[in-house]
Protein backbone atom coordinates (compact mmCIF):
# COMPACT_ATOMS: atom_id res chain seq x y z
CA UNK A 1 0.00 0.00 0.00
CA UNK A 2 2.12 2.88 -1.28
CA UNK A 3 -0.28 5.48 0.16
CA UNK A 4 1.07 4.61 3.63
CA UNK A 5 4.74 5.14 2.76
CA UNK A 6 6.71 8.12 4.15
CA UNK A 7 10.10 8.83 2.60
CA UNK A 8 12.53 11.69 3.35
CA UNK A 9 15.46 12.00 0.93
CA UNK A 10 18.35 14.34 1.83
CA UNK A 11 15.99 16.85 3.47
CA UNK A 12 17.37 20.16 4.71
CA UNK A 13 15.53 22.81 6.70
CA UNK A 14 16.66 25.92 8.62
CA UNK A 15 14.47 28.26 10.67
CA UNK A 16 14.36 32.01 9.91
CA UNK A 17 16.79 32.68 12.79
CA UNK A 18 19.40 30.55 11.03
CA UNK A 19 19.03 27.41 13.16
CA UNK A 20 19.72 24.42 10.92
CA UNK A 21 17.24 21.79 12.13
CA UNK A 22 17.49 19.13 9.39
CA UNK A 23 20.81 18.55 7.63
CA UNK A 24 20.38 15.99 4.91
CA UNK A 25 17.96 13.71 6.73
CA UNK A 26 16.93 10.54 4.90
CA UNK A 27 14.37 8.06 6.21
CA UNK A 28 11.87 5.59 4.75
CA UNK A 29 8.86 4.27 6.69
CA UNK A 30 6.61 1.66 5.13
CA UNK A 31 2.99 0.59 5.57
CA UNK A 32 2.00 -0.49 9.05
CA UNK A 33 5.28 0.32 10.78
CA UNK A 34 5.32 1.81 14.28
CA UNK A 35 8.44 3.97 14.42
CA UNK A 36 9.80 5.84 17.44
CA UNK A 37 11.83 8.99 16.79
CA UNK A 38 14.21 9.82 19.65
CA UNK A 39 17.04 12.24 20.19
CA UNK A 40 18.43 14.85 22.54
CA UNK A 41 17.09 18.40 22.86
CA UNK A 42 17.32 20.27 19.57
CA UNK A 43 18.11 17.18 17.50
CA UNK A 44 15.35 17.90 14.96
CA UNK A 45 12.59 15.51 16.04
CA UNK A 46 9.72 18.02 16.09
CA UNK A 47 10.94 19.63 12.86
CA UNK A 48 10.90 16.22 11.18
CA UNK A 49 7.32 15.60 12.33
CA UNK A 50 6.12 19.00 11.10
CA UNK A 51 7.36 18.08 7.62
CA UNK A 52 5.24 14.93 7.45
CA UNK A 53 2.00 16.80 6.69
CA UNK A 54 3.39 19.95 5.15
CA UNK A 55 3.23 22.21 8.20
CA UNK A 56 6.82 22.87 7.14
CA UNK A 57 8.19 22.30 3.64
CA UNK A 58 11.75 21.17 2.86
CA UNK A 59 14.16 23.81 1.60
CA UNK A 60 16.05 21.12 -0.30
CA UNK A 61 15.65 17.39 -0.74
CA UNK A 62 12.31 15.63 -1.19
CA UNK A 63 9.54 14.17 0.92
CA UNK A 64 7.20 11.57 -0.55
CA UNK A 65 3.94 10.59 1.14
CA UNK A 66 2.34 7.65 -0.62
CA UNK A 67 2.45 8.41 -4.32
CA UNK A 68 2.77 12.20 -3.90
CA UNK A 69 5.82 14.39 -3.48
CA UNK A 70 5.18 17.01 -0.80
CA UNK A 71 5.00 20.61 -2.00
CA UNK A 72 2.56 23.50 -1.81
CA UNK A 73 0.32 22.01 -4.48
CA UNK A 74 0.00 18.61 -2.77
CA UNK A 75 -0.01 19.71 0.87
CA UNK A 76 -3.79 19.78 1.34
CA UNK A 77 -4.28 16.33 -0.15
CA UNK A 78 -1.43 14.89 1.92
CA UNK A 79 -3.01 16.26 5.11
CA UNK A 80 -5.94 13.92 4.49
CA UNK A 81 -3.52 10.99 4.72
CA UNK A 82 -1.32 12.20 7.60
CA UNK A 83 -2.81 13.06 10.99
CA UNK A 84 -0.43 15.15 13.10
CA UNK A 85 -1.02 15.44 16.85
CA UNK A 86 0.91 18.27 18.49
CA UNK A 87 2.67 18.01 21.84
CA UNK A 88 0.26 20.47 23.48
CA UNK A 89 -3.39 19.41 23.01
CA UNK A 90 -4.53 23.01 23.51
CA UNK A 91 -3.02 23.76 20.09
CA UNK A 92 -5.71 21.52 18.52
CA UNK A 93 -8.77 22.27 20.67
CA UNK A 94 -10.39 25.62 19.92
CA UNK A 95 -14.13 25.02 19.38
CA UNK A 96 -16.95 25.57 21.95
CA UNK A 97 -17.44 21.84 22.60
CA UNK A 98 -15.60 18.54 22.27
CA UNK A 99 -18.09 17.43 19.62
CA UNK A 100 -17.41 20.55 17.54
CA UNK A 101 -13.65 20.07 17.79
CA UNK A 102 -13.81 16.47 16.60
CA UNK A 103 -16.30 17.38 13.87
CA UNK A 104 -14.16 20.24 12.52
CA UNK A 105 -11.92 18.08 10.31
CA UNK A 106 -14.61 15.85 8.78
CA UNK A 107 -16.76 18.91 8.04
CA UNK A 108 -13.85 20.44 6.15
CA UNK A 109 -13.62 17.26 4.10
CA UNK A 110 -17.11 18.08 2.83
CA UNK A 111 -18.85 15.10 4.44
CA UNK A 112 -22.60 15.12 5.00
CA UNK A 113 -23.74 16.01 8.56
CA UNK A 114 -24.95 12.50 9.36
CA UNK A 115 -21.59 11.02 8.26
CA UNK A 116 -19.74 13.65 10.31
CA UNK A 117 -21.75 12.74 13.41
CA UNK A 118 -20.99 9.06 12.88
CA UNK A 119 -17.26 9.75 12.62
CA UNK A 120 -17.30 11.94 15.74
CA UNK A 121 -19.07 9.28 17.80
CA UNK A 122 -16.75 6.53 16.55
CA UNK A 123 -13.63 8.59 17.28
CA UNK A 124 -14.75 9.59 20.77
CA UNK A 125 -15.72 6.02 21.57
CA UNK A 126 -12.29 4.85 20.42
CA UNK A 127 -10.52 7.14 22.92
CA UNK A 128 -13.12 6.56 25.66
CA UNK A 129 -14.42 10.13 25.69
CA UNK A 130 -17.94 9.93 24.24
CA UNK A 131 -19.41 11.11 27.56
CA UNK A 132 -17.44 14.36 27.16
CA UNK A 133 -18.87 15.31 23.77
CA UNK A 134 -20.88 18.28 25.04
CA UNK A 135 -18.23 19.66 27.40
CA UNK A 136 -16.11 22.74 26.63
CA UNK A 137 -12.50 21.61 26.00
CA UNK A 138 -11.11 24.06 28.57
CA UNK A 139 -13.04 22.18 31.30
CA UNK A 140 -11.18 18.92 30.59
CA UNK A 141 -8.22 17.46 32.44
CA UNK A 142 -4.84 17.18 30.73
CA UNK A 143 -5.38 13.50 30.01
CA UNK A 144 -8.88 14.12 28.63
CA UNK A 145 -7.58 16.91 26.38
CA UNK A 146 -4.89 14.62 24.98
CA UNK A 147 -7.45 11.89 24.28
CA UNK A 148 -9.80 14.34 22.55
CA UNK A 149 -6.91 15.74 20.48
CA UNK A 150 -6.24 12.20 19.28
CA UNK A 151 -9.96 11.82 18.46
CA UNK A 152 -9.84 14.96 16.26
CA UNK A 153 -7.25 13.19 14.13
CA UNK A 154 -8.84 9.72 14.20
CA UNK A 155 -12.09 11.27 12.93
CA UNK A 156 -10.22 12.22 9.76
CA UNK A 157 -9.39 8.51 9.27
CA UNK A 158 -5.74 9.12 8.30
CA UNK A 159 -3.51 6.41 6.89
CA UNK A 160 -0.57 7.67 8.96
CA UNK A 161 -0.65 8.85 12.58
CA UNK A 162 2.13 11.23 13.66
CA UNK A 163 2.51 12.24 17.33
CA UNK A 164 4.83 14.66 19.12
CA UNK A 165 5.34 13.79 22.82
CA UNK A 166 1.87 12.20 23.17
CA UNK A 167 2.26 11.32 26.85
CA UNK A 168 3.76 14.59 28.10
CA UNK A 169 0.51 15.82 29.73
CA UNK A 170 -0.71 12.46 31.00
CA UNK A 171 -0.85 10.88 34.44
CA UNK A 172 0.26 7.20 34.67
CA UNK A 173 -3.25 5.79 34.20
CA UNK A 174 -3.93 7.98 31.15
CA UNK A 175 -0.51 7.15 29.74
CA UNK A 176 -1.26 3.43 29.95
CA UNK A 177 -4.63 3.99 28.25
CA UNK A 178 -2.83 5.86 25.45
CA UNK A 179 -0.42 2.95 24.95
CA UNK A 180 -3.36 0.55 24.65
CA UNK A 181 -5.08 2.90 22.20
CA UNK A 182 -1.99 3.16 19.99
CA UNK A 183 -1.71 -0.61 20.01
CA UNK A 184 -5.12 -0.81 18.32
CA UNK A 185 -4.27 1.71 15.57
CA UNK A 186 -3.39 -0.60 12.68
CA UNK A 187 -1.91 1.86 10.22
CA UNK A 188 1.49 3.59 10.20
CA UNK A 189 2.55 5.33 13.43
CA UNK A 190 5.41 7.81 13.82
CA UNK A 191 5.99 8.90 17.41
CA UNK A 192 8.61 11.34 18.74
CA UNK A 193 9.12 11.20 22.48
CA UNK A 194 11.54 11.51 25.39
CA UNK A 195 9.47 8.74 27.01
CA UNK A 196 11.64 5.86 25.85
CA UNK A 197 9.55 3.35 27.77
CA UNK A 198 6.51 4.38 25.71
CA UNK A 199 8.56 3.90 22.53
CA UNK A 200 9.52 0.41 23.74
CA UNK A 201 5.87 -0.44 24.40
CA UNK A 202 4.43 0.93 21.15
CA UNK A 203 7.14 0.85 18.46
CA UNK A 204 9.01 -2.06 16.90
CA UNK A 205 11.47 0.26 15.17
CA UNK A 206 13.43 3.17 16.63
CA UNK A 207 15.35 5.96 14.89
CA UNK A 208 17.86 8.20 16.67
CA UNK A 209 18.19 11.75 15.33
CA UNK A 210 21.26 13.86 16.10
CA UNK A 211 21.96 17.33 14.70
CA UNK A 212 19.33 16.93 12.01
CA UNK A 213 20.47 13.54 10.71
CA UNK A 214 19.64 9.88 11.28
CA UNK A 215 22.50 8.30 13.25
CA UNK A 216 20.90 4.97 14.19
CA UNK A 217 17.95 2.97 12.89
CA UNK A 218 16.86 -0.50 13.91
CA UNK A 219 14.66 -2.66 16.14
CA UNK A 220 13.50 -0.64 19.16
CA UNK A 221 14.61 -3.26 21.69
CA UNK A 222 18.14 -3.29 20.28
CA UNK A 223 18.50 0.49 19.93
CA UNK A 224 17.03 1.32 23.33
CA UNK A 225 19.02 -1.29 25.24
CA UNK A 226 22.37 -0.11 23.84
CA UNK A 227 23.67 2.07 26.68
CA UNK A 228 26.80 3.14 24.79
CA UNK A 229 24.83 4.21 21.70
CA UNK A 230 22.29 6.10 23.78
CA UNK A 231 24.90 7.91 25.86
CA UNK A 232 26.77 8.91 22.68
CA UNK A 233 23.59 10.68 21.62
CA UNK A 234 22.84 12.33 25.00
CA UNK A 235 20.16 9.79 25.86
CA UNK A 236 19.76 7.28 28.68
CA UNK A 237 18.38 3.78 28.97
CA UNK A 238 14.59 3.65 29.39
CA UNK A 239 13.65 3.71 33.07
CA UNK A 240 12.35 0.16 32.82
CA UNK A 241 15.86 -1.01 31.84
CA UNK A 242 17.82 0.81 34.49
CA UNK A 243 18.11 0.83 38.25
CA UNK A 244 19.14 3.96 40.08
CA UNK A 245 19.82 4.81 43.69
CA UNK A 246 20.25 7.99 45.70
CA UNK A 247 23.62 8.51 47.45
CA UNK A 248 21.74 7.79 50.68
CA UNK A 249 21.00 4.31 49.38
CA UNK A 250 17.27 4.77 48.84
CA UNK A 251 15.56 3.92 45.58
CA UNK A 252 15.49 6.73 43.05
CA UNK A 253 12.33 7.33 41.06
CA UNK A 254 11.26 10.93 41.45
CA UNK A 255 14.65 12.57 40.71
CA UNK A 256 15.13 10.48 37.58
CA UNK A 257 11.61 11.28 36.38
CA UNK A 258 12.19 14.98 37.08
CA UNK A 259 15.42 14.96 35.05
CA UNK A 260 13.52 13.30 32.21
CA UNK A 261 10.78 15.96 32.40
CA UNK A 262 13.26 18.84 32.55
CA UNK A 263 14.83 17.63 29.31
CA UNK A 264 11.40 17.54 27.69
CA UNK A 265 10.44 21.01 28.96
CA UNK A 266 13.74 22.51 27.82
CA UNK A 267 13.38 21.09 24.31
CA UNK A 268 10.09 22.86 23.74
CA UNK A 269 10.91 26.06 25.63
CA UNK A 270 12.68 27.82 22.74
CA UNK A 271 9.99 26.65 20.30
CA UNK A 272 7.39 28.33 22.50
CA UNK A 273 9.47 31.52 22.61
CA UNK A 274 9.58 31.59 18.80
CA UNK A 275 5.81 31.17 18.66
CA UNK A 276 5.24 34.07 21.06
CA UNK A 277 7.61 36.25 19.02
CA UNK A 278 5.83 35.37 15.76
CA UNK A 279 2.48 36.41 17.24
CA UNK A 280 4.05 39.60 18.60
CA UNK A 281 5.04 40.53 15.04
CA UNK A 282 1.56 39.69 13.75
CA UNK A 283 -0.07 41.81 16.46
CA UNK A 284 2.24 44.71 15.63
CA UNK A 285 1.41 44.39 11.93
CA UNK A 286 -2.29 45.02 12.61
CA UNK A 287 -1.64 47.95 14.92
CA UNK A 288 -1.96 46.14 18.28
CA UNK A 289 1.26 47.64 19.60
CA UNK A 290 0.52 47.18 23.31
CA UNK A 291 -0.38 43.52 22.78
CA UNK A 292 2.71 43.10 20.60
CA UNK A 293 4.93 44.49 23.35
CA UNK A 294 3.47 42.13 25.94
CA UNK A 295 3.96 39.10 23.66
CA UNK A 296 7.55 40.20 22.98
CA UNK A 297 8.15 40.40 26.74
CA UNK A 298 6.69 36.90 27.18
CA UNK A 299 9.04 35.62 24.46
CA UNK A 300 12.05 37.25 26.11
CA UNK A 301 11.19 35.86 29.55
CA UNK A 302 10.61 32.40 28.07
CA UNK A 303 14.07 32.38 26.49
CA UNK A 304 15.60 33.19 29.89
CA UNK A 305 14.13 29.97 31.28
CA UNK A 306 16.42 27.88 29.07
CA UNK A 307 19.41 28.38 31.35
CA UNK A 308 17.35 27.52 34.42
CA UNK A 309 16.16 24.26 32.87
CA UNK A 310 19.78 23.29 32.13
CA UNK A 311 20.91 24.16 35.66
CA UNK A 312 18.10 22.10 37.19
CA UNK A 313 18.93 19.16 34.93
CA UNK A 314 22.59 19.26 36.03
CA UNK A 315 21.54 19.25 39.69
CA UNK A 316 19.39 16.18 39.06
CA UNK A 317 22.34 14.46 37.34
CA UNK A 318 24.54 15.17 40.34
CA UNK A 319 22.07 13.46 42.67
CA UNK A 320 21.73 10.17 40.78
CA UNK A 321 24.17 7.51 39.68
CA UNK A 322 23.92 4.05 38.09
CA UNK A 323 23.62 1.23 40.55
Amino acid sequence: MSHHIVEFTDVHYSYPDGTAALKGLSLRITHGEAVGIVGANGSGKSTLLMHTNGYLLPQSGTITIGDSQLDKSTRQEIRKKVGLIFQNPDDQLFMPSVFDDVAFGPLNLGLKPERVEQRVIEALETVGCLALKDKPPHHLSGGQKSAVAIATVIAMQPDILVMDEPASHLDPKSRRALIRLLGHFEHTKIIASHDLDLILDVCRRCVIIKEGRVVADGPAEEILSDRQLLEANNLELPLSLQKRVLPSGGTMDDISKLKHLLGHWAEHNIEHARTYLDWSKKANAIGKTELSAILKQIADETEKLDGLFKSAEKLCSADIKPQ
